[in-house]
């Protein structure tokens, strides 16, 4: 397999990096084309987005040092790996590579045979790591040796509703399982099979993701792991449901992780928390509704279904509903067309009923499971049923076109509403971020971290809805207003950079001037020059 890898190099004096390049014959050794940073923050935004392999580092650089950047990248993506090099033969610096895991710690100027001798090593080991988790043999094994069968049963009765709550105590001790809450919440990992590496089946890579998540993610809590329907389930046990958070949060960067290490395509879906364990079938529904929401924002996140529909319940169908539970799925995604075809299949079961007295019952069967729908999901039942004072009586002299018809409608108006609720709901804590942004763009502590905090919500679901809604992330979004204002301020009055950068929220005079001159091509001081000769 033709595998390659990425490689980043971070350094504040440009002709020193593209000497680093030109010794190496990247692509005969299995890397691309590196790219290039000028210093820590430049580089986190580029692994932001490419996720390098590798990253060459030097440790004297303005705004954020080598180490520092090492430290946030192992933070972010554990498996990069960091090569820090340095004109400082000091062994403080030594010793704080070796605590961050760094592969090499090397001295300039850069000798090119033991460049090619790391970058060699290195590969090795990059290739060692990628065999480990696509081993088939592996996989294969560690697939039969999972959780013991009774466990893996009992947690799939648990999820569906199925254990007796008199004899749940005494299961749990026989199978030597702890579920002592407080708070429960189940989160659901669905691996894309439409998006599998060559060389590996749909089947073992899940099992790849599912133990990766195992070893990976949510470390510290209290958990357990089980499969189901071919998917990983994530029972969690927490203290309060703020905490909930906090799991999404995780979740949604264990999504970007599994994605990096086993090209898998991840979507977490998050239920509502409870405080019983006879509800945790509810937080599963939940979490399983959640994933379908993916058509809506995206795939290789975590999505929790108590931010994208705070109003609805988990999931509001029941056995007696299972005629239209296809339909009320579809209701509650944005698709018009796929809606209309549920509603054709389903009312295509009427062709097969016998008798008068049979189709009656089938109508208000249809209208019953309707009402409990709009119901359980906190729709208006007078607009639903557009004021009709007697819905059972009007439908009983509908015959089958105007029936079909009736019922698209309806379920199209209903998946309106809920639509437009989510719209109103996200705008709602946007703009309330715009707000607060433009009154507090001044504080050098803002981020997404303090605004998610304020509103309870998770910064995944956040960033993905202000992105959404605004057409950029939040730190780009903030970073044009602090610009904003430090023009208006420049204009206006005759102050020092250094105060203006006070004013805007940057506390380093010298970053609000990297980053002005990055905005506006100039520095603060030229940019002044210009607009009066202009």
């Amino acid at each position: 397999m033709n595998r390659r890898y990425s490689v980043m190099l971070v350094d504040d004096e440009e002709d020193v990096a593209k000497a680093i390049s030109r010794r190496i014959d990247w692509d005969s050794m299995g890397f691309n084309q590196p790219s290039y940073a000028h210093n820590g923050l430049e580089a986190l935004d580029i692994a932001e987005v490419s996720q390098p392999d590798v990253v060459m580092t030097d440790i004297q650089m303005p705004y954020m040092n080598g180490l520092e950047l090492a430290a946030r990248l192992k933070e972010n993506w554990p498996n990069t790996k960091i090569i820090i090099f340095s004109g400082f033969d000091e062994f403080e610096y030594a010793k704080e590579a070796i605590r961050l895991s760094a592969e090499e710690y090397i001295l300039k100027p850069v000798d090119s045979e033991e460049l090619q001798r790391i970058f060699t090593r290195i590969r090795t080991a990059l290739d060692k790591e990628l065999d480990e988790q696509q081993n088939v043999q592996k996989l294969e094994s560690y697939y039969n040796e999972s959780l013991p069968l009774m466990q893996e049963s009992f947690y799939a009765s648990l999820i569906e509703g199925r254990v007796p709550e008199k004899e749940a105590g005494t299961i749990l001790r026989d199978l030597q399982i702890s579920l002592t809450g407080p708070v429960f919440l189940i989160a659901l990992i669905h691996t894309s099979t439409t998006h599998v590496p060559e060389g590996m089946s749909a089947r073992l890579l899940g099992v790849a993701v599912r133990r990766l998540a195992e070893e990976r993610l949510l470390n510290g809590w209290n958990v357990r792991y089980f499969s189901y329907l071919n998917n990983t389930v994530i029972l969690v046990q927490m203290e309060k449901e703020e905490d909930s958070t906090r799991v999404i949060d995780e979740c949604d960067k264990f999504c970007r992780l599994a994605c990096s290490v086993t090209k898998a395509v991840v979507t977490i879906g998050i239920g509502s928390p409870t405080r019983d364990i006879r509800e945790i079938s509810t937080s599963y529904n939940g979490a399983r509704s959640a994933v379908s929401y993916r058509v809506i924002y995206g795939t290789s996140k975590a999505i929790s279904i108590s931010e994208i529909a705070p109003s609805e319940t988990d999931d509001g169908e029941t056995d007696s509903e299972e005629t239209l539970k296809e339909v009320f799925k579809r209701v509650r995604l944005e698709d018009a067309d796929q809606l209309k075809e549920s509603v054709n299949r389903c009312m295509d079961t009427m062709e097969h009923l016998s008798s008068v007295q049979e189709y009656r019952f089938f109508v208000m069967e249809l209208v019953s499971q309707i009402y409990r729908f709009a119901k359980n999901n906190r729709l208006d039942i007078d607009r639903v049923f557009r004021n009709t004072e007697d819905v059972y009586a009007m439908v009983q002299v509908m015959d089958q076109g105007e029936i079909r018809q009736w019922v698209e409608e309806t379920c199209l108006a209903m998946q309106a509403m809920l639509a437009d609720r989510r719209l109103n709901t996200s705008q709602s804590f946007v703009t309330k971020a715009i707000e607060y942004v433009n009154e507090n763009y001044m504080d050098e502590n803002l981020n997404v971290e303090e605004i998610c905090s304020r509103m309870g919500i998770s910064s995944a679901y956040f960033s993905t809805v202000f992105k959404r809604e605004t057409g950029k992330n939040f730190t780009s979004f903030l970073t044009d207003v602090r610009m904003e204002r430090a023009v208006e301020i420049l204009m206006e009055k005759d102050e020092k950079t250094y105060i203006i950068a006070r004013q805007v929220g940057y506390s380093d005079p010298n970053y609000f001037s990297y980053v002005f001159k990055k905005q506006f091509g100039v520095s603060p001081s030229k940019y002044k020059q210009g607009m009066r000769s202009g």
